[in-house]
């Protein structure tokens, strides 16, 4: 598992930048490896750094099914990922950045809701 390097979730991401693109909203980077975590969308002049969480690997409280099999290491496992992200998120916000955490399912059941979100925060943001 440790060989397999992230390439970010395609297919989450990716609707999420279509649905960004055709709303207008622009001035955003992808996966700067800049900044603590690579996030998925960075607004550099705003100061707005967005993660596109996958309800598996980040173990979403609504979507996360534990695997039956090999139940000691995937426990460890996520746990590990969500005190990283914790560990991130507290990084980004100490060198002054605004953190979004949005879920895949949120992506993919409510992709206007999740822009909306990002368009309310780029205004207050200024």
């Amino acid at each position: 598992m440790a060989a397999i390097r992230a390439r970010g979730n395609r297919t989450t991401e990716q609707a999420l930048r279509y649905r960004l693109v055709r709303a207008g909203i622009g001035g955003w980077t992808l996966h700067s490896a800049r900044l603590p975590g690579r996030p998925d969308f960075v607004f550099r002049r705003r100061r707005l750094v967005i993660f596109v969480d996958g309800c598996y690997w980040h173990g979403c409280p609504k979507c996360y099914r534990p695997p039956e099999t090999n139940t000691g290491y995937w426990s460890e496992k996520f746990k590990r990922n969500k005190s990283r992200d914790r560990r991130v998120t507290a990084a980004l916000r100490r060198s002054g950045w605004r953190v979004l955490r949005v879920w895949e399912h949120e992506v993919e059941k409510s992709p206007d809701k999740v822009v909306e979100k990002i368009k309310v925060l780029l205004t207050a943001l200024g």
